[in-house]
């Protein structure tokens, strides 16, 4: 280190004497070339070793970076169950951290259509969004809010469809505990709708629905002869009770 910086005021005084040396002939001396841009005479270090890039740091974290995305993608697109709870994690996390339904719905407020990386809307018949909640289904309630403090237990006939109860984006689409096959949609006003013990899933992860639009099918009750869903409302992180906001029988 003390070589370095006896050769650091060697440079700058051999640069003082340059330039208090007059110009003979009226042509400028050559410039010492040890020292082609001047850089070690302000800071000591090179390019090579400069404290704030590290170029190995830069390409590793470039590469991290790469894997996780490539990781989270390959979990979404494969279909095995034991992956559930992973890809429950990471939507749940991103849906708190990004608010696709709001985003959305502000987007095609201030374009006039829906963002670009949305599934394109199905082009089905819907209720208009503004009168409210909308039935998911002709049903009636066979297991109160009150009993588990989160959702309904709904009968319905065998084979019916469940359908969105608002428009938005559908931010989990798979297996939850306690309440099998589940699909949760956020709306704009960030509550949420989730719509569980589904026999069949129809819609996709981040597709955009309508109010009305079918989300899946019931399942069967023990007996055969009925159909049956679970229903839950939440608002501001809490679960609601639907019945305050749709009629049921």
């Amino acid at each position: 280190m003390d070589d370095r910086r006896k050769d650091i005021r060697n440079r700058i005084a051999k640069r003082r004497k340059f330039n208090d040396s007059p110009i003979e002939n009226g042509s400028w001396t050559e410039i010492n070339n040890d020292e082609p841009y001047g850089v070690d005479s302000f800071n000591g270090y090179s390019e090579k070793d400069h404290p704030l890039f590290r170029k190995e740091y830069f390409f590793f974290k470039i590469l991290v970076s790469v894997c996780l995305f490539l990781v989270i993608a390959v979990m979404f697109k494969h279909p095995s169950a034991r992956l559930d709870t992973a890809r429950s994690f990471v939507t749940e996390n991103m849906s708190k951290e990004f608010q696709f339904a709001s985003i959305s719905n502000w987007y095609e407020s201030a374009f006039g259509k829906p963002i670009a990386f949305l599934p394109k809307e199905a082009d089905k018949e819907t209720v208009d969004s503004k009168e409210g909640y909308a039935k998911p289904a002709s049903a009636k309630i066979t297991q109160t809010f009150e009993t588990n403090g989160e959702g309904l237990i709904l009968e319905t006939s065998k084979g019916s469809k469940v359908e969105a109860i608002n428009e938005g984006v559908v931010i989990f689409a798979g297996e939850k505990e306690g309440i099998g096959k589940t699909v949760v949609i956020q709306h704009a006003n960030k509550s949420e709708s989730w719509y569980g013990q589904l026999k069949e899933i129809d819609v996709k992860l981040y597709e955009t629905v309508k109010k009305g639009n079918e989300v899946g099918q019931v399942t069967v009750s023990e007996d055969g002869s009925k159909g049956r869903f679970y229903l839950a409302i939440k608002e501001n992180d809490a679960f609601v009770n639907p019945k305050k906001v749709i009629e049921f029988e």
